[in-house]
């Protein structure tokens, strides 16, 4: 019923005007200005949905939260929206497994990710959340099919959409302020963090490994208590 739902929405969105208004920054923006009070949370709330309804663009909402909300604000909403919105779309992913995975995202995409991830992929599957452009609403679905932990999505997700959130969010500010020309200083910005990451690639694979040892740790020592108690109650039964 899940899988009903939300595949309909998916075609609901691409073949009506919703799409249209996804894309729309000024339709946006007079939505979410009617909402009053409610506006917080109407942004958050598209954030979110643009991310599960992998076919609408999260540049636009971006943009349009430091276009509303200026750079702070937009951030930290953007960052709201985005978490929840990404950890649904793993959850789901994770729970109903690749065919339904492969309503959203191609088959030989998901094949290529899947691979990565189990031969130390994950910095790669970092800085491609780190980087803009990159369909990162696509990554949610195959990260759930993969052998990531859920604390090591969130981790990964978040810090990794960070930058691009900081990127379009000021991106949107500039435009309401008709700072045009520091679009460039934008790009810099991206290739420089980029370069970052890359000369802290060995620290951030030790951390991703630690996470993950952690929760490989936790799951044996509970696998172990389970052994444990069955001949309990095997023993108890007799």
């Amino acid at each position: 019923m899940l899988l009903l739902i939300v595949g309909g929405l998916s075609v609901l969105f691409c073949r009506t005007d919703l799409f249209k208004f996804f894309v729309s920054r000024q339709s946006m923006a007079s939505f979410l200005d009617s909402l009053g009070s409610w506006g917080f949370l109407g942004f958050i709330s598209l954030q979110a949905l643009q991310v599960v309804v992998a076919p609408i663009p999260g540049e636009v909402t971006g943009l349009l939260g430091g276009y509303l909300y200026g750079p702070l604000v937009g951030i930290v909403l953007s960052t709201v929206g985005l978490t929840v919105g990404s950890f649904t779309a793993f959850a789901l992913s994770r729970a109903l497994g690749r065919p339904f995975a492969e309503k959203f995202v191609p088959r030989p995409a998901i094949n290529r990710f899947d691979y990565l991830l189990k031969h130390r992929g994950l910095f790669l599957v970092f800085l491609l959340f780190l980087i803009p452009g990159i369909p990162k609403d696509y990554l949610c679905y195959i990260l759930g099919l993969g052998q990531i932990t859920t604390t090591e999505f969130l981790f990964v997700g978040t810090i990794g959409r960070f930058f691009g959130t900081i990127l379009l969010s000021l991106g949107g500010n500039f435009l309401r302020l008709e700072q045009y020309s520091r679009f460039s200083i934008l790009v810099a910005a991206a290739l420089l963090a980029i370069l970052a990451a890359m000369l802290c690639k060995d620290k951030l694979e030790r951390l991703f490994a630690l996470l993950h040892a952690k929760a490989m740790h936790a799951k044996a020592i509970q696998a172990k208590a389970m052994q444990a108690k069955a001949p309990q109650v095997h023993g108890a039964n007799k």
